[in-house]
């Protein structure tokens, strides 16, 4: 299915005149981030239209060449990715002014209570190791909860996409690096 995608992509891309008007334009950049194998990186028709894109992102009063016929408008943005299985998203650690809502770690519950003894911790303490962080809130204090780092997603832009015949959305993910 992607690869039909980026065919169709790629054969639509090419028959766009260099000079699109601002809704063709979004429907070439749609286009070309609907493309995943190569990615719009990886496509020379697509350089232009997504260079222009990233040029006009840093001008005030940006507004997002919109594709009314690709039913797509503003794109969506998710920083970071889903957390491992087991594990769910939570919000950052920082208190204070600067505290942020963005649920940037990860975080599960472990009860590592068979055949427990006593290290010596107590209720509120924290360790860190490895990248992980643990923080002690019951006696005995073998269970606890393990915080990391939520990855970030390398392609933090998408697209949801109405697929008509099938009923159903797609997710296009995409990045705007050059």
């Amino acid at each position: 299915m992607k690869l039909i995608l980026a065919a169709v992509s790629l054969f639509l891309v090419s028959l766009l005149p260099r000079n699109a008007a601002a809704d063709e334009w979004g429907c070439e950049v749609l286009l070309c981030v609907a493309s995943s194998n190569p990615t719009w990186h990886g496509v020379p028709e697509c350089r232009p239209a997504m260079d222009r894109l990233i040029v006009a992102m840093k001008a005030p009063g940006f507004s997002w060449p919109t594709c009314p016929e690709g039913g797509a408008g503003k794109p969506g943005y998710e920083a970071f990715a889903d957390c491992p299985a087991g594990w769910s998203a939570t919000q950052g650690d920082d208190v204070g002014r600067d505290a942020t809502r963005e649920l940037s770690r990860c975080m599960r519950s472990v009860d590592d209570c068979q055949g427990w003894q006593s290290r010596g911790v107590d209720r509120g303490d924290r360790s860190q190791a490895g990248g992980l962080g643990r923080v002690y809130h019951d006696r005995p204090p073998c269970a606890y909860i393990e915080y990391m780092a939520r990855p970030r997603r390398e392609q933090p832009y998408y697209f949801d996409i109405y697929d008509e015949t099938s009923n159903r959305h797609s997710r296009l993910y995409f990045d705007l690096k050059r």
